[in-house]
């Protein structure tokens, strides 16, 4: 009886921590997606600031090759929107894993919980 419950405790072990892994992945996929869009919402502020006869450049390889300034705006804009958007689902991925650790965290305590009284029983016989 109590072999059984462990090898029930170890699977569920194994499938927290895989859930654990994924967390963690998805919160640093987050912060990088929140580094990214304070980057461009600081370049959408700079191209704010230019008047419509400045000249704007955009790094390609080694070379700067001039654009013009709304396509750079829109660029922005658009990239921003894009981030946003894998912002909030990364977001609703993070919720989703938490509710699954929580729910892992609960099995884990229960089968303890058996194990531990499975234990005691095994004791008492002896």
């Amino acid at each position: 009886m109590a072999d059984e419950i462990q090898k029930k405790l170890q699977a569920e072990l194994e499938k927290f921590k895989l859930v654990e892994k994924d967390f963690h992945k998805a919160l640093a996929q987050r912060q990088q997606l929140d580094g990214q869009l304070n980057e461009n919402t600081a370049v959408k502020q700079e191209l704010d600031l230019l008047k419509s006869g400045n000249d704007v450049f955009k790094l390609i390889g080694p070379v700067l090759v001039k654009q013009d300034l709304d396509e750079a705006k829109q660029n922005v804009v658009k990239r921003m929107e894009y981030i946003s958007a894998e912002l909030k689902r990364t977001e609703d991925l993070i919720a989703r894993l938490d509710k699954k650790q929580d729910s892992h965290r609960e099995n884990l305590a229960k089968l303890q919980q058996s194990f531990q009284q499975a234990q005691v029983k095994a004791a008492m016989k002896a």
